[in-house]
């Protein structure tokens, strides 16, 4: 097993973090909101708090890969915390529903933009867009995380290009108005707000993307927390400029509803040919995203292989400091949700699970100052315990909203989770 090497830089982390969070969700989500939110303001108090949530996580987090600081994320803290056996199915969580099932719906999302610009059937688009990809990573770790910095470049300055065009045009008529007025107070304190919240929360999951990297990153304990908080930060005002620019230029008849959010606005800053352009500019942005998850998710079945002999083929890494197997593997796994469609029912629950664990780790971290006082914590969170449980209250009531809109899923998947942590542990 090849020692790992520190390749990663400040930029590269940060990077890293952002092209996680940035995928479809801030592109699709804002029409949905507006069915049951109709004020400006409030819709955008939405994507500031979700901003403020994923910020109040990094700091946990940044915290835990301070004192930890090894490759996994969730496996790694819930392992060392509540034990093997929790830590396992939390590995095991990321490594599929987190990553893998993702990967393969972003790569769909690609192949069908992708479709739309050139002459090609959007599977294979999407199959040779993993391919390729993941060719990279697992090739040579160095210029994989060269194509990563480049892309997420790429991706930040269509955001902001977009951004300035939309700051540019005059407001559409019948848009609704960002400043707050009568009717703001109302439309927070509604089930709508609280549901919506939930939609936001999706859009930026992502923010702990460093963490799956930890070993890679030169000076982890320094450097981990300070990606966490930048990428967390930089995505929160990318997310309230591009908010912003489709509240201008969409009015609310057309918005409320709509799924294609982007395309929408990208027809009335740049007229008919805006939806095949807006097209053309989401692929790209998938490809950062493809990239950011086959960079960050192998990390998590490597550090996995490191610790059980059963899983001992995927710890190899290659002359070039790549975790080929690992990223093989992950490819695997992503080929077959795609060409077999199945995802669509793991995906079913995997927001609400992915939501647990990162509930589970951040209350971890609380256990963990009680039970290893004495554990060097290099970066400490400011204002301990507030930002644990500002995200615990806002966590468990978005999954509690979850939970009574599609119980019978949520059920499912706690079933599955306790009899697979009840065989564990027997083993």
């Amino acid at each position: 097993m090849s020692a790992v090497r520190p390749t990663l830089g400040l930029r590269a982390a940060s990077l890293l973090v952002v092209a996680n969070m940035i995928g479809t969700g801030v592109f699709t989500t804002l029409g949905l909101q507006a069915v049951g939110v109709q004020d400006g303001a409030a819709l955008l108090l939405l994507w500031l708090l979700g901003g403020g949530i994923a910020a109040c996580g990094a700091l946990v987090y940044a915290e835990l890969a301070a004192a930890l600081p090894r490759s996994g994320g969730e496996y790694v803290y819930v392992s060392r915390i509540f034990g093997p056996a929790l830590g396992t199915i939390a590995g095991w969580v990321s490594a599929t529903v987190g990553f893998a099932a993702p990967v393969a719906l972003a790569a769909m999302a690609f192949g069908d933009y992708a479709a739309t610009v050139v002459p090609v059937a959007p599977t294979p688009l999407a199959v040779g867009a993993v391919v390729g990809i993941s060719a990279l990573h697992a090739f040579d770790v160095a210029l994989g995380a060269r194509f990563q910095v480049l892309m997420t470049l790429i991706k930040v300055g269509v955001i902001l290009l977009l951004c300035a065009v939309g700051w540019g045009a005059p407001v559409a008529t019948g848009s609704l108005s960002p400043l707050p007025d009568g009717g703001t107070l109302g439309a927070v304190a509604s089930p709508a707000f609280a549901l919506s919240l939930v939609y936001v929360s999706y859009a930026y999951s992502g923010w702990n993307a460093a963490t799956y990297v930890a070993a890679e990153v030169r000076s982890p304990q320094r450097l981990v927390p300070v990606a966490l908080l930048l990428g967390t930060g930089l995505v929160t005002v990318l997310y309230l400029l591009l908010n912003l620019v489709f509240l201008r230029a969409v009015p609310l008849s057309e918005l409320a509803g709509t799924v294609e959010v982007g395309a929408l606005a990208a027809r009335h800053l740049f007229g008919e040919s805006g939806g095949r352009l807006m097209s053309g500019m989401l692929s790209v942005l998938l490809l950062s995203t493809i990239s950011a998850m086959l960079l960050a998710g192998p990390r998590v079945v490597e550090a996995m292989a490191e610790d059980s002999r059963g899983l001992g083929l995927f710890g190899a890494r290659n002359r070039r400091g790549a975790p080929t197997r690992a990223v093989l593997f992950s490819l695997a796994l992503a080929l077959l949700l795609i060409l077999t469609g199945t995802f669509e029912a793991v995906l079913a629950f995997a927001g609400f699970t992915l939501m647990l664990f990162s509930l589970l780790t951040v209350v971890g971290a609380i256990q963990l100052r009680r039970t290893e006082p004495d554990l060097p914590r290099p970066f400490r969170m400011p204002w301990y315990p507030l930002p644990a449980l500002l995200y615990t209250v806002a966590t468990s009531a978005t999954l509690l909203v979850v939970t009574w809109s599609s119980p019978w899923p949520v059920l499912a998947g706690l079933l599955v989770l306790a009899g697979w942590y009840t065989w564990l542990r027997r083993r």
